[in-house]
């Protein structure tokens, strides 16, 4: 199939906070994401964060003065969850659970016979660890 748009991969993610210094920390120190750049914007009373994330690809995560809840449940129209790769999956849970993240117990995906399990950010967004 050709690819008309001229699409080369997924560049980003942007992810609104409702604590951004509580979601800067989680993404930086707990899933060991890198700063980019990080600006403050007067205007909209906002700040944005690029992020690089580990193995490629980008999150921007931004704040805004009060925003409103977003249903996050799995089953919610809208983005369902993001996935992280990950070698071990059990090792990558254990970390979690040591910084404080709750963490769901792990399953098998029938269809690929990979390991996952989900978590969420400060937010309740859902967060998924995949078995690569």
């Amino acid at each position: 199939m050709s690819n008309p748009l001229g699409a080369c991969g997924l560049h980003h993610v942007a992810l609104i906070a409702s604590d951004y210094a509580r979601s800067k920390a989680f993404y930086t120190d707990i899933l060991g994401c890198t700063v980019l750049a990080e600006e403050y914007r007067t205007a909209r009373d906002s700040w944005k964060l690029d992020l690089a994330v580990p193995g490629g690809g980008q999150l921007e995560l931004f704040s805004f003065p009060s925003p409103p809840p977003r249903v996050s449940r799995p089953e919610a129209c809208g983005l369902r969850h993001l996935a992280i790769a990950v070698q071990a999956v059990e090792a990558a849970r254990t970390y979690l659970v040591l910084q404080g993240v709750e963490c769901e117990e792990i399953r098998r995906d029938e269809a690929t016979d990979k390991r996952f399990f989900f978590f969420s950010d400060p937010d309740g967004l859902p967060l998924e660890i995949y078995e690569m």
